[in-house]
């Protein structure tokens, strides 16, 4: 019978991958690859592998995701093997359900391979703990956009929390973002906005919510980014001010 796995390919470093994850590439017989997969994971597949591209980003689809569908369901019909390798984790706005539900309906068996989400990676990459004791409790992990293309109303809810918030997929919605947290009378919390996270060409802007979407655009930052709101901004920071300080009283001594 033929099966279908999910497989989650991390923040984007081809090295944070899992090692069950790097198995599997190299049983598949076809490998269907989102954009933000790092095209170095598929050095992991085995000779004579199909190897197709259906990335999806903001504004550029390669396929419809009922396209994806229906290749899944055609390459099952032929092959034993078919890899989805999705960016960080399936399960994180990877749309994995609808494509599990497809799958299952045509009596493909299907496993899951969970990733390394870049709501968490990315942070950490700059030394952005998403919790720290004494400083938050909790973290939202939100997408910026609906189906529908509109702002998710959990960023309302999000913006009246003392959580750290993750955003992704906001870019295009960063001012508007920002207006609802200084609402909310978020305007001084700090804010860092990280573009492609954990790869050579990484980019990072922190500032406030009042002022991080001026610093982005003059910055030209742009997708994939991930967007961080929360006191925790500021640890890393708070670090190097520390480092700094002991320096200095070392050099008087």
């Amino acid at each position: 019978m033929a099966k279908l796995i999910l497989i989650g390919a991390g923040p984007g470093d081809p090295e944070l991958i899992t090692l069950k994850a790097v198995k599997k590439l190299y049983e598949a017989d076809v490998i269907l690859h989102d954009a933000l997969a790092n095209d170095a994971l598929l050095e992991h597949c085995k000779p004579g592998c199909i190897k197709q591209f259906v990335g999806k980003r903001y504004g550029c689809h390669a396929l419809s995701q009922s396209e994806i569908n229906n290749l899944i369901l055609e390459y099952a019909n032929k092959f034993e093997c078919v890899v989805r390798l999705k960016g960080g984790d399936p399960f994180v706005f990877g749309r994995a359900w609808e494509e599990i539900e497809t799958a299952q309906n045509a009596g493909i068996a299907v496993e899951v391979v969970p990733g390394i989400s870049s709501a968490l990676a990315v942070p950490a990459s700059q030394m952005i703990p998403v919790t720290a004791r004494g400083t938050n409790e909790s973290f939202w992990v939100i997408t910026g956009t609906t189906r529908k293309g509109d702002i998710s109303t959990d960023i309302k809810l999000a913006a009246q929390s003392s959580a750290t918030v993750v955003i992704l997929m906001a870019m295009s919605k960063l001012e508007a973002i920002t207006e609802i947290f200084s609402e909310y009378g978020k305007g001084n919390t700090p804010a860092a906005i990280i573009q492609n996270g954990t790869l050579p060409n990484e980019k990072i802007v922190t500032g406030h919510v009042k002022d991080i979407y001026f610093r982005a655009q003059h910055a030209g930052l742009e997708n994939p980014a991930v967007i961080i709101i929360g006191e925790v901004v500021t640890l890393p920071q708070q670090l190097t001010s520390q480092k700094k300080i002991k320096e200095i009283l070392y050099s008087l001594k």
